[in-house]
């Protein structure tokens, strides 16, 4: 169990989609300039995401995408389960076959946090990230100003 870059790759394009919301559709190419993805790899990712509803796209010169049905209110874990990341803890996809078709001892162990690691997930939305990023911009741009106040010799008149 691990998230891949599929997983990192979607999240952090709707997380793109969820900042700029409000300012139209945006494109493939925007996001692929942003984060270093390839649009070739994101068209895969939005066609997923497309069939899942969380986004909507809209075709023609200006066109691009816009978040879906959802909103603010989509969980990194719907994302994750649009894409059909496996974040499955054991080996046997849940089964219960890990060892010669049984249990292995430690089954319920991985399976315990692979329900753990989807309520983690399903417990935060874009919402919530967006709110996160902004604070954090804020208080860059608080430090920023600060810095620069420092660095201005004072003169005496």
């Amino acid at each position: 169990m691990r998230l891949t870059t599929k997983g990192r790759y979607a999240v952090t394009a709707m997380l793109d989609l969820a900042i700029n919301d409000g300012k139209g559709p945006i494109s493939l190419a925007d996001i692929s300039e942003r984060h270093a993805i390839s649009v070739s790899y994101l068209e895969q990712l939005f066609a997923k995401l497309r069939r899942a509803k969380l986004v909507d796209s809209v075709r023609g010169p200006g066109g691009g995408y816009t978040l879906g049905e959802a909103h603010m209110a989509t969980t990194i874990l719907q994302i994750v389960d649009a894409i059909d990341e496996n974040m499955d803890a054991t080996r046997c996809q849940g089964r219960g076959d890990c060892q010669n078709g049984c249990k292995c001892i430690t089954h319920e162990l991985w399976q315990d946090l692979s329900g753990q690691l989807r309520d983690f997930l399903g417990g935060i939305s874009l919402g919530k990230l967006v709110e996160g990023h902004k604070e954090r911009l804020a208080k860059e741009l608080q430090e920023e100003a600060e810095l620069a106040n420092q660095e201005r010799p004072l003169t005496l008149v």
